[in-house]
Formats: C-alpha cells, structure tokens, sequence
C-alpha cells in the first residue's frame, strides 16, 4: 500500500484544487452567461467565466435552479431534423468532414458547456453538487432526464478508473476525511469516534476508499473490511467492543461488510467493481495468506419483496416475527435465486452488485442483523457473498449475458426447500 499511498499523494499534490473564490460583477442573467460561454467570449475570458457562472449558480433558490435547468434542457438540445440531414450526407460520402459534421451536430451543447464550466479550481466538485441537484428535480419534471444523461456521460469519462486513487483509510488519516467516513457510512451506522476507532484501529480491520485528485478531500466510495479466521454470519459479533482482536498475520478471510457510495452527485457512475477488485488485489500483496473473500451484507429488498405475496403463510409469518430461522434462511435463499424483476435481474439491488461483479451467494444467516433496520428490511437475515477469484469472470459473463445467479450448492438446496414448502406465488 505504500507505493500507492506514495502515488495518491504526489496526484493530490498535482492537482488540488480548491472552490475557487472569484466574485464577479457580472450583471447578465446565468442563461446568457452560459450563452456567452458558449460563444467566442468564452473562448478567450473563459477560466473567468466559468469560475462567475459557478458562483451564480451557488446563489440561485430552488425554483431558480429548476429554470436553470430547464434552459439547460431545451435551449441547448440539438435538432434531430438537422442531424437526419447530416446522417444522410454521411451516408453517402462518409468523408471525415461530414462524420465531423455530424458528431458536432449530435451533441447537445449543453455537454460542451459543462465542459466549458469545468475549467476553473474546484469546478468538477461543483459540477457533482449541481448534478445532485438536478437529481433532487426530477421526480415531477421528467423530461430533465436528457440533461441528466449527459451530465452522467461527461461524469464518467472525468471519473474513469484512470483518475482514482486508492487510500487506506487509517485511524491517522486526517479529521477531516474521517468525519466524512462517518457521514457517509451507509449501511451500519457509526455511533461516534469510539466506534469509528474499533473499525479502523486494531490489526483485524481495514477501510479502503477512492478519491479522485480534483477532490482530495471528498472519499467517493469506500469499503470496510473485517480480517477474521472463519466466514461470518453475524454483523453484531463482527463489530461488537468485546471481540477478541487477531493479528493480521494470522487471518484467512477478509470480510467487507459495508461498502457506502459517498456522493450522490456521482449516482449512476460505478466505483464498487473497481474497488473490490482492487482492494482483494492489495489485500492479497499485503497479506498472501489470506484465502477467502467474501462479504456480510444486507438483503434491503426481502421484507419488501414479501410484502408482495398476498395469501403467502411463510411470508406472512416472517413479516409477523414467527418464522423459524430455517424458515427465514430458505425463503431468503429463493428470493435471492427466483425473485427477479421484468428485465431478468434479481430483485435486490445488493444482489444484482455483487453477482454482477462475479460473487456466489454463498449462505445465509438468520438473526444475522437484529438491530431494528435489519429487522425491518429483511427479518434479520444477511448473505455471504463469496468472492472466488478462478470464477468471478465466468460469473460475471454468465450473469450478465444469461441472467445466471451464481450459488452454492447448500443455497440451492434451501430455496428448492422453501419452494415445496411454501404457498402462494413466490416469483413476483
């Protein structure tokens, strides 16, 4: 980890950049700002510019924010009757000016002004609070969902694999990067510092996260990692103060038990493949003897799921409390192998991350969780999902392309069980 310490802090270094403080007198509406930018104005005043239309945007209330928006949406939108012309001139010469023609004409402006706006010091952070807005926006105006495709287009090229940097997240990283850790954990809680201490402090835990060098303050996603001896099956045991702490050394299996995406302006732009693949790829330079792979994790769509069932004597007794845990365990497992939505996916969404980057469901644990979100969302229950590195792009292709869910044997037994045994219809 050392190398790539020594790398993100040279990158940090290069290219920190901060919320650039310019204040700009510049009485024009933000539209004809952006107008301007756009324009040959732009092109010589436009670090100035930019850096005026982001502090403007910073100022404007909520419905302003939707006008914004809104002019991004539709005054900056290509014509579809100006690219069919072209499509056809193309099709005819297919000479380099008209491809060029054509690629220009099918773009809508609004990804070269986003472009444009992301040229001052602290612009890309500014760029994700402003898509995060907009997506605060779109339940009741639909139609901004062309805006938001290209704000999530232009994300991901500026946030591909090639900008991250992986950091250790250590009980000596900085106050402020750990006030963000827990900020952001999304999946258990973190009471206070003492808490965050015993994930991060004995020899036995671990935390990962990247960064990107235009943010190096702002964790983007990271996960939290438990060394143990044996798979788990309880998150409680797992972080409880009285557990007794094992050298690193003499560990075979590395757990993540919460992996927290931290800004929502990033929604739609994936980090969690990567950084799975990474860390097991640290991990296992760190420590070779480590075997196992695997994750404790939260089943978020079961309760919900059975909700669905009707007339259905197992689902309602697992919503009343009065499932047995075998019960719990085998109607888990269907959900996990049957369940699936319209498209062939899982229903979960925590299944449809992991057996998409290659996990197995590898087994269940009722009573997993018993705190009150674990009860509410899924019985108790939780998944170990097994990391298997001979199998993960198999996995991987035959999920992807076949809509296979990857499982161990004893998981497909329980869910064959809790068919025979249950009533009603389990596939919805």
């Amino acid at each position: 980890m050392q190398h790539s310490s020594f790398l993100g802090d040279i990158l940090t270094t290069l290219f920190e950049r901060r919320r650039s403080t310019t204040k700009s007198d510049d009485r024009r509406a933000i539209s004809e700002m952006c107008d301007a930018l756009l324009s040959a104005e732009g092109e010589i005043s436009g670090l100035k510019l930019a850096a005026a239309i982001l502090a403007r945007y910073r100022q404007l209330e909520q419905d302003e924010k939707l006008e914004f928006f809104c002019y991004l949406n539709d005054a900056l939108e290509f014509e579809p009757q100006t690219i069919v012309d072209l499509a056809l001139v193309y099709q005819k010469d297919g000479s380099p000016a008209a491809f060029s023609a054509l690629s220009k004409a099918s773009e809508p402006r609004r990804q070269e002004l986003l472009r444009r706006l992301n040229q001052p010091p602290g612009a890309t952070a500014e760029l994700v609070a402003m898509r995060k807005d907009l997506i605060d926006l779109l339940p009741g105006n639909e139609d901004l969902k062309r805006t938001d495709l290209d704000f999530v287009h232009l994300l991901r090229s500026w946030f591909n694999r090639g900008f991250l940097v992986l950091r250790q997240i250590s009980w000596d990283t900085s106050a402020t990067i750990l006030e963000k850790i827990v900020a952001y954990e999304a999946v258990h809680a973190i009471d206070d510092w003492e808490d965050l201490r015993r994930r991060l402090y004995p020899p036995d835990r671990r935390c990962f996260a990247f960064f990107h060098p235009t943010m190096p303050d702002e964790p983007l996603i990271f996960v939290e990692v438990a060394l143990t001896g044996t798979i788990p099956g309880s998150i409680g045991d797992l972080l409880t103060d009285e557990r007794t702490h094992l050298a690193a050394e003499d560990t075979t299996t590395a757990v993540f038990y919460s992996i927290s995406n931290c800004q929502r302006g990033l929604h739609g732009v994936s980090f969690g493949n990567l950084l799975i693949k990474q860390v097991v790829s640290e991990l296992k330079q760190q420590l070779p003897q480590l075997d196992n792979f695997v994750t404790l994790s939260p089943i978020p769509g079961f309760s919900r799921w059975l909700g669905t069932l009707g007339d259905n004597a197992r689902a309602t007794a697992i919503l009343a409390g009065e499932a047995s845990p075998a019960e719990l365990e085998e109607m888990a497992a269907f959900y996990l192998l049957q369940a699936k939505r319209a498209d062939g996916l899982p229903v979960d969404p925590v299944a449809r991350f992991h057996l998409g980057n290659g996990a197995v469901v590898h087994n269940l644990h009722a009573g997993g969780d018993t705190t009150p979100k674990g009860l509410k969302q899924s019985g108790g229950v939780m998944v170990n999902y097994l990391y298997d590195q001979s199998l993960t792009e198999r996995n991987h292709e035959n999920f992807v392309t076949d809509k296979q869910v990857a499982a161990s044997k004893a998981v497909k037994n329980m869910a064959l069980s809790d068919k025979n045994s249950a009533t009603g219809d389990l596939t919805k």
